[in-house]
C-alpha cells in the first residue's frame, strides 16, 4: 500500500493505540504531506446517547495520540469523524457502506483496519468487512501489530447456592424434556444435573444466589408467561390481518427508546418477549438503549405503550416497580 491519506475505522480496542502509532509512523516516513482520516460508525441512529459521547471522547483521545506521535511535522494532518449517524449498521455491509461513503466524500483510497475493530463489542467482522471494502474500490491494510491476549478467568469462586440452583434448573429441564417421573428418569435425570451441575457451577451462575429472591421471581414468571402468551396471541390477529388487508397498511419504522430496566437479565428478558411478539422485533440493546423494528403504527402504541416492559419489571423487581412510567410517559423515544 503506497502512503497518501489514510481512512482508520476506530472503536475502543486493545490495539487501536498501536495502530493509531502505525499509521502515523508511516506518513512520518514518506515524503509528501498525509492527512490521516479517523472514523468512528456510530451503530446506533443519532448524534445523542451513550455511544455518540463515547465516540466523540475516543477520537479526541486519538486525536491526541497522533500529535503525540507526530511530533512537530506539519505534513501530518488529522481528522476526526463520527459517521452514518442516521442510519442503524448491523452488518459488515453496512459498516463498509458507511467508510466508503466517508472515503469518497474526502478523496480517500487507502484504509487501515485495526486488528481488534469489533464495533460496538460484536463478533469479530475485520475479515468481512475487509471483503466489503476491497469490494467497493478501497485499498486495505490490516495494521501489523502485536496483539494482546487478555481473557478474564472462566472459573471463578462460587458456593454451594449456585450448585444447587443449577442442579434444581438442570434436573427440572432433564425431566421437562423426559416428560414423566418414572424411577428410571428420576434417577437418570439426578446423575445428569449433578455432573452439569458439578462441571458448571464455577463457569455459570457465579453471582450471589438469594433464595428468597429466586423464589419470588421464579413465582413472578408464572404470572408472566401468560401475558406474554396473550400478548403474541394479539399481535399474531393483528399482524395476519394487516398482511390479508388489501391495501396492506405497513408502516415500518426504527424506533429507539431508554428501557427501564437496570441489569442483563431483564434485558434480554424484555429484549426477547418484544422479538418473540409479531411486529416487533429487538435489533440492538446497548445497556438500557433499545432499538425495535416495528412493522406497524399499531405495534409501535403496543410496545410504547409498555406492557411489556412494565411486565418484566414487575417479574424482577416486584409490584411497586411495575407502577414506573411508560416509555412513552417518559418521552424518551426517537423514531
Amino acid at each position: 500500500m503506497t502512503v497518501a491519506d489514510v481512512l482508520v475505522p476506530v472503536e475502543e480496542s486493545t490495539t487501536l493505540r498501536k495502530t493509531v502509532g502505525y499509521v502515523v509512523r508511516r506518513a512520518v516516513e514518506t515524503d509528501g504531506p498525509t492527512t490521516l482520516h479517523f472514523v468512528y460508525p456510530l451503530s446506533s441512529r443519532g448524534t445523542t446517547g451513550d455511544e455518540y459521547e463515547r465516540a466523540t471522547e475516543l477520537l479526541d483521545r486519538v486525536a491526541m495520540w497522533a500529535a503525540e506521535d507526530g511530533g512537530d511535522d506539519d505534513r501530518i494532518a488529522v481528522e476526526t469523524a463520527a459517521v452514518a449517524a442516521g442510519e442503524y449498521l448491523f452488518s459488515p455491509g453496512d459498516y463498509a457502506d458507511a467508510v466508503a461513503e466517508y472515503a469518497a466524500d474526502y478523496g480517500v483510497d487507502a484504509v487501515v483496519l485495526d486488528p481488534e475493530y469489533y464495533p460496538s463489542g460484536s463478533s469479530p467482522l475485520l475479515p468481512a468487512l475487509a471483503a466489503e471494502l476491497r469490494g467497493r474500490g478501497l485499498e486495505v491494510e490490516e495494521a501489523p501489530v502485536e496483539r494482546e491476549t487478555r481473557r478474564g478467568p472462566l472459573v471463578r469462586r462460587s458456593g454451594a447456592g449456585q450448585f444447587l440452583l443449577l442442579f434444581a434448573l438442570s434436573a427440572g429441564f432433564y425431566l421437562f424434556l423426559a416428560g414423566s417421573l418414572s424411577p428410571y428418569n428420576l434417577l437418570s435425570g439426578a446423575v445428569t444435573a449433578a455432573t452439569a451441575a458439578g462441571i458448571l457451577w464455577h463457569v455459570s451462575l457465579t453471582g450471589s444466589v438469594r433464595p428468597r429472591r429466586v423464589a419470588a421471581q421464579s413465582a413472578r414468571l408464572t404470572l408472566y408467561v401468560p401475558l406474554l402468551l396473550w400478548e403474541i396471541a394479539k399481535a399474531n390477529v393483528q399482524i395476519a390481518y394487516v398482511v390479508l388487508h388489501p391495501s396492506l397498511p405497513i408502516d415500518p419504522k426504527i424506533v429507539e427508546f431508554d428501557a427501564d430496566v437496570w441489569s442483563t437479565l431483564p434485558a434480554a428478558t424484555l429484549a426477547n418477549s418484544i422479538t418473540l411478539t409479531p411486529g416487533t422485533l429487538t435489533v440492538d440493546v446497548e445497556s438500557r438503549h433499545f432499538t425495535i423494528h416495528s412493522l406497524t403504527a399499531g405495534a409501535r402504541e403496543d410496545l410504547l405503550g409498555g406492557r411489556l416492559e412494565r411486565a418484566v419489571r414487575f417479574v424482577y423487581y416486584g409490584r411497586a416497580a411495575a407502577r414506573r412510567p411508560t416509555p412513552a410517559e417518559r418521552a424518551e423515544v426517537e423514531e
